[in-house]
């Protein structure tokens, strides 16, 4: 056991409208949880990771180096976390998705966020458990995506495990279905200048799994180009889109927020005042579907201001550019750890209202 960050007590549960478990307490999982505290609709009564003592996870769900203090309390009580004296989590280690006891806890729906289990073969594990339905937080092989704002719709609760796709498709996607159905999406290129995460190393060393030679690279010190998939997945939830865009990564030696850096061909002209007045239009107008998930701004900002911002995707106005009046740049932020956890949440919402 480590220091004794976290008091033992009593508690008494009390439960919302959704149990929901969470599957690896790393970045996404501890933020998941916080997420859902923080909102209304989702109680978190479970979480199992097997690397992490109680104690530990204790201390690891009180303190964080990006978003702060957990502003409650944060207490162990036998096998159980108690947030703020009154949400009580139980904790399990297991290591086989299928032994998770979720049904006993009343976890109905599941977050995968291992990274380990991202294929609809291997989330199904949780399944056996009690669990009704799995959300990954990751890019899924075989397993459908869906992006809030922009395909959640097309969800008919068929599927018992769904992906969240990744934090830069749920950043870009919702950009590109303005842009796509305003002007036309001829063909785009998306870089995205991504903070860096934790498969990363501090120091120079062989990359995880040996493949990547420059992500072994010193995260601390380089600006490393990297491959990412989120802009072909944007064809897996806009199928209009689909072999129109692609792109790649910069992971730059911040800890968190990144910035969406997309150049695109319209096939209808439109002026870059035309392209900025419907971006605008869809982040601002409360009847807007992408109302609280695309945001706006036309203020001089920087990637500090996004910090902790829980929408998907902030069109920066000022930093957008335009070359003539079919090619257009369009750069928007985003925090790709604090949006993504709060759009899991949402869309296991969103598939509870499906799924009644």
């Amino acid at each position: 056991m480590g220091p004794n960050f976290c008091l033992q007590k009593e508690h008494d549960i009390e439960m919302t409208n959704i149990g929901l478990g969470i599957n690896g307490f790393g970045r996404i999982g501890r933020l998941v949880m916080r997420a859902a505290m923080e909102g209304e609709g989702v109680d978190v009564v479970a979480v199992n990771d097997p690397f992490l003592d109680i104690a530990y996870a204790c201390y690891q769900f009180k303190h964080d180096s990006v978003h702060g203090m957990w502003p409650g309390t944060v207490e162990v009580d036998g096998d159980s976390l108690v947030i703020d004296g009154k949400s009580k989590v139980r904790f399990f280690a297991e290591r086989n998705p299928a032994d998770i006891p979720w049904g006993s806890a009343g976890a109905t729906y599941v977050c995968e966020s291992t990274g380990m289990f991202t294929t609809i073969d291997k989330a199904s594990g949780h399944l056996k458990g009690g669990a009704k339905k799995v959300i990954i937080s990751a890019p899924s092989g075989d397993a459908p995506m869906y992006v809030m704002g922009v395909n959640q719709k097309t969800y008919d609760g068929s599927a018992d495990v769904v992906s969240n796709a990744s934090c830069t498709t749920n950043c870009l996607a919702p950009l590109a279905k303005v842009l796509h159905e305003n002007f036309g999406i001829k063909e785009g290129l998306m870089t995205t200048i991504h903070a860096a995460t934790a498969t990363q190393l501090v120091v120079d060393g062989p990359s995880k799994g040996g493949k990547d030679w420059r992500g072994g690279r010193s995260a601390l010190t380089n600006m490393i180009p990297a491959s990412t998939g989120a802009a072909k997945a944007v064809g897996k939830v806009l199928p209009e889109l689909n072999g129109k865009l692609t792109g790649m990564a910069v992971r730059v030696p911040t800890a968190d927020v990144s910035m969406v850096d997309l150049t695109i061909r319209t096939e209808k002209a439109c002026t870059g005042a035309e392209i900025d007045a419907a971006l605008k239009k869809a982040a601002t107008d409360p009847d807007s579907e992408l109302f609280g998930i695309l945001g706006y701004t036309d203020m001089p900002v920087v990637s500090q201001d996004f910090v902790h911002d829980k929408r998907s995707s902030i069109v920066d106005s000022q930093a957008c550019i335009h070359l003539n009046d079919n090619f257009h740049k369009l750069i928007s932020w985003y925090d790709n750890e604090w949006g993504y956890s709060n759009r899991l949440v949402d869309l296991a919402k969103h598939m509870s209202t499906v799924d009644k």
